[in-house]
C-alpha cells in the first residue's frame, strides 16, 4: 500500500506538470494574438516554477537503487575527540533532523545515549517518507569538525569526529508469515511415544515439510491429527519467522557496509569553524563558506552533488 501510494503521487505530479504546460501553451497562443504584458509576466513566472519542479523530479530518477524509495534509519556515533566529539554528534543530529523536517519527512527519535559532560555518545532516529534513504545514504561515513573547543579552558583548537550510519527501513512492524498450501507436504503416521491406546493406534501424528526452505516439523503429542497439525503449523511459522529475522539482519549488515572508523584520514566531509568557516565534501570537492545554514539543515547542495557523482560513476561501469 505504501508503494502504491508513492507511485500514485508520482503519477499525479507528472500529470499535473503536463496539464500546467498545456495551459501555458494555450495562454502563449492567446498573447501572440492579443499581447498583454501582465499575462506574459505570469506565464514567465509559471514557466520558471515548472522548470524548477521538473529539475527536482528529474533528480529523483537518480534514486533508483533497490531500497532508495524507502524510509531511513540514521545512527550517529561520537568518534575521536572526547567531549567535543559528543557535542559534534548532537550538532549533526540536529542538522539532519532539521533537513528531514524541512523536506516534509517525519522524524522519530529511537535511541539516545547522552555524554557524561555534554552532547551525545550516540543517537538513532528514523526519517520516514518516500526516498528518505535514497537521499541520505550518501551521508554515511566519518564527519569531521574543526573549531575552538568550548570545553577547553585554554580555548584551543580541537578536531573531532562523528560516524554517520544510514540504513533503509526494511520493516519495523511485526513480520507476517504466510505459508502457502502448495509450499508444504503433510504426512501423517502413528505416534510412537507414550500417550495411550488412541495415540498409538491412529495416524494422529503429523509431519510437515516446507519445500522452499527444507524445514521439517513433526508433532505427535496431541490426541488428534487436527491438533497436531495446528501445533506443527505454529512451530513451522515460528521457524520461518526466525529465518526472516536472520535474513533481515544479514541484509542490514550488507547495506551498512564495511566498518568505517571515525578518526583522522577517514572523513567524507569537514566542517571548519576556525580559523575560517568552510564546509567541504572530500568526495566531490563541493564546498561553501556558510556553515551556519549547513548546521541548520541546509545541506541539499552536498547531498545532491554526491548523488549526481555516484550516478555518473555507475554509468561508467
Amino acid at each position: 500500500m505504501q508503494t502504491l501510494s508513492r507511485l500514485r503521487t508520482e503519477m499525479e505530479t507528472w500529470q499535473g506538470l503536463e496539464t500546467r504546460l498545456a495551459e501555458l501553451g494555450d495562454l502563449a497562443q492567446l498573447i501572440e494574438e492579443e499581447p498583454d504584458d501582465q499575462i506574459e509576466a505570469e506565464i514567465a513566472q509559471a514557466a520558471e516554477e515548472i522548470d524548477a519542479q521538473l529539475a527536482r523530479e528529474r533528480f529523483k530518477l537518480l534514486l533508483n537503487g533497490e531500497h532508495d524509495a524507502k524510509s531511513a534509519i540514521v545512527s550517529i556515533h561520537a568518534g575521536n575527540g572526547g567531549v567535543d566529539a559528543m557535542d559534534w554528534t548532537e550538532m549533526l543530529q540536529r542538522a539532519y533532523m532539521r533537513w528531514a523536517e524541512a523536506h516534509g519527512y517525519t522524524v522519530e527519535l529511537l535511541d539516545e545515549m547522552p555524554g557524561e559532560e555534554a552532547g551525545l555518545k550516540s543517537t538513532t532516529f528514523s526519517v520516514s517518507g518516500p526516498y528518505a534513504y535514497g537521499y541520505l545514504r550518501g551521508e554515511a561515513g566519518s564527519h569531521r569538525l574543526i573549531r575552538l573547543s568550548p570545553f577547553d579552558a585554554a580555548h584551543r583548537r580541537q578536531t573531532s569526529f562523528a560516524k554517520v550510519e544510514v540504513m533503509p527501513d526494511i520493516g519495523d512492524s511485526p513480520i507476517e508469515i504466510t505459508v502457502r498450501p502448495e509450499d508444504i507436504e503433510v504426512d501423517t503416521f502413528r505416534s510412537t511415544g507414550k500417550g495411550g491406546q488412541h495415540l498409538n493406534k491412529t495416524d494422529s501424528a503429523v509431519r510437515i515439510r516446507h519445500k522452499p526452505t527444507g524445514i521439517v516439523v513433526t508433532c505427535q503429542n496431541e490426541r488428534s491429527q487436527i491438533q497436531n497439525r495446528e501445533m506443527a503449523m505454529r512451530v513451522l511459522k515460528s521457524r520461518l519467522y526466525e529465518l526472516e529475522i536472520e535474513e533481515r539482519e544479514r541484509e542490514a549488515a550488507r547495506l551498512k557496509g564495511a566498518h568505517v572508523s571515525a578518526d583522522f584520514g577517514s572523513q567524507i566531509r569537514t566542517v571548519t569553524l576556525h580559523p575560517y568557516t568552510l564546509v567541504k565534501d572530500h568526495r566531490t570537492n563541493v564546498e561553501q563558506g556558510d556553515t551556519v545554514s549547513y548546521l541548520n539543515g541546509e545541506m541539499d547542495r552536498f547531498i545532491e552533488a554526491n548523488l549526481t557523482a555516484r550516478a555518473g560513476e555507475a554509468a561508467l561501469v
